[in-house]
């Protein structure tokens, strides 16, 4: 017994989650803090962008950062109102008012919900690699740019302030990692600027900060079908926005902490954080990829803690030190953005070195998701045109390894066209050109042994060629189908009009 209860708990030490640990609760502690100050001016410039009081966004990034850190599938990653949603919901702000929005909001998230459940988080593989890197780089090329807005037309300390900002982000880490160099760098410039009484744009500046908790309530609506029927457009391109947002950025974590999440659970978690922000007035949100790389990549964070203590954090600097957040001097928030974006654009992509040893096509997927993110301001635009660029490079590809070779029999009584490689629309189209359906003799054999049959192109471009024969009164024989080809053209053989 006195065994027992001696070994109780070492036992119990063995069910205490490892943020408990003093270095892991220091580092997620801290890393928490920085981000909270660095959601403060992004979510204050998204309620602009989506024409909502400041407060709005601040709210929903305080309950999108708590409700995911519990629900979510992707420890340390940040979710809280983003510039894609706002942009999507302005619209209906703006036509039909605030209730409306609130009203896309939960329904986005009733979306997401169903979405996940229904799997579409598996989509996710068929994103290939050239897409990530290009939507890496657009990220950081994006945030670069939203922060060049800060250092334009400001007085003239701002520039040494931002330079100071950045010299303390490198140099810091340098002397201790113990504690996160943009906290230090936020600190030091604000009692800088404080002490010294420079007038530099603030924190302030960005808009009033909330003064008390949000409460829940229902949207101010009529619920009727024709509200559903205004707000289900805006609500289902939200849904599909975060969604990919949420889940590109989740792939993102993995990869830079090597770890796997569950993208179904995060999929069905941004759902409920939606629908718990929608009932506590917030404008929605979704993955803050820039602040999730302060968060895991700059600051060392690995778990939900960090998460949560954002949004905490983030409502506590709002209502009880707003005074002293407001101080918070734009260029020091700038220096660690302008130093996120450096550490996430993949260098390694651009160099001359890997540029030669990179096929075409693939640089050619990465160009094109650049270019659509940037120009669109849109992630989720740029994915979409960089996967569907990578489907058709890989279908050209694909397409040139198939082939047809022709041997006919010493007697001349048959030929046999030997067809190698992947059938399917984009190789079968060409298939029934490579026949001599004239000079061959009367028996003709289509040896499939080294090729396989994808999809309904292919078993018409055989039933063509077929066809073609039979018109010269000569006979085709199909041979070497493997299992799944066989089963597909007995289905559809006969089935399909023939092509001429």
């Amino acid at each position: 017994m006195p065994h027992s209860a001696a070994s109780l708990p070492a036992r119990l030490r063995g069910f205490r989650p490892s943020w408990l640990s003093p270095k892991v609760l220091r580092t997620e502690v801290l890393a928490g803090l920085v981000v909270a100050l660095a959601l403060i001016p992004e979510a204050i410039s998204f309620s602009i962008i989506a024409g909502v009081d400041p407060a709005i966004g601040l709210f929903a990034s305080f309950t999108m950062a708590v409700t995911i850190a519990v629900v979510g599938g992707r420890p340390a990653m940040i979710s809280a109102a983003t510039g894609a949603v706002a942009l999507v919901i302005a619209p209906l702000n703006r036509e039909h008012g605030f209730g409306y929005l609130v009203a896309a909001v939960i329904l986005a998230g009733a979306f997401q919900i169903a979405l996940g459940a229904l799997g579409v988080a598996k989509l996710l593989r068929f994103v290939p690699r050239s897409v990530m890197v290009g939507f890496v780089n657009s990220l950081a090329i994006l945030v670069f740019v939203a922060q060049t807005s800060e250092l334009r037309n400001v007085p003239w300390a701002v520039y040494p302030l931002f330079a100071a900002g950045l010299a303390l982000l490198v140099l810091f880490p340098r002397i201790t990692a113990a504690v996160p160099a943009p906290l230090v760098s936020i600190v030091i410039l604000t009692v800088i600027t404080v002490a010294a009484g420079i007038a530099v744009p603030t924190v302030g500046d960005k808009g009033a900060l909330p003064s008390s908790l949000p409460v829940p309530g229902l949207p101010d609506v009529p619920f009727t079908l024709d509200t559903l029927a205004t707000v289900a457009p805006y609500a289902f391109a939200m849904a599909l926005v975060g969604l990919m947002e949420s889940l590109m950025t989740a792939k993102l974590v993995d990869e830079i902490t090597d770890t796997r999440s569950s993208k179904t659970r995060e999929s069905i978690g941004q759902g409920v954080s939606n629908i718990v922000t929608g009932f506590f007035g917030g404008m929605g949100g979704c993955a803050m990829i820039g602040q999730t790389m302060v968060n895991v990549k700059v600051s060392g964070a690995r778990t939900r803690l960090s998460t949560f203590l954002a949004g905490v954090f983030l409502m506590v600097l709002c209502i009880v030190f707003g005074p002293v957040v407001s101080d918070i001097p734009m260029a020091a928030l700038v220096a660690v953005m302008i130093m996120v974006c450096i550490a996430t654009f993949d260098w390694h992509s651009v160099a001359p070195a890997t540029l030669k040893r990179m096929p075409a096509g693939e640089i050619t997927v990465m160009a094109v998701t650049v270019v659509c993110v940037v120009a669109t301001h849109n992630l989720a635009v740029g994915v979409v045109a960089g996967v569907v660029t990578a489907t058709v490079v890989f279908a050209k590809r694909v397409a040139r390894h198939a082939d047809v070779t022709a041997a006919t029999d010493p007697d001349g009584s048959q030929v046999v066209y030997a067809v190698t490689g992947e059938l399917f629309f984009a190789s079968s189209n060409e298939l029934v050109g490579r026949f001599d359906y004239a000079g061959d003799p009367d028996k003709v054999v289509i040896d499939l042994s080294a090729a396989h049959i994808w999809d309904a192109s292919s078993v018409a471009a055989l039933d063509a060629i077929e066809h073609r024969y039979a018109q010269r009164g000569k006979s085709v024989e199909i041979t070497g189908l493997n299992g799944p080809s066989a089963r597909l053209h007995q289905s559809l053989s006969g089935e399909l009009t023939a092509a001429g």
